[in-house]
């Protein structure tokens, strides 16, 4: 595999993990503005990543149960 390719598969795997990420945040904007709302207030990251991670776990689940 020459250096291009691998740059390039870098590359898309870093931008489906910012895709998803970012789907992520809007979702849980959408969803519970409290938490974010408080979570920027506050400076406190962790119910935010808490958060996030759970509206991940929830989609993932989501598309096992569908497989």
């Amino acid at each position: 595999m020459s250096l291009a390719r691998l740059g390039l598969s870098v590359a898309g795997v870093a931008a489906v993990i910012a895709v998803t990420l970012a789907a992520a945040i809007v979702w849980l904007l959408l969803t519970d503005p409290v938490t974010v709302a408080d979570a920027m207030n506050d400076g406190e990251v962790t119910p935010f990543v808490r958060a996030v991670a759970g509206v991940l776990y929830g989609a993932l689940r989501g598309v096992l149960k569908y497989l």
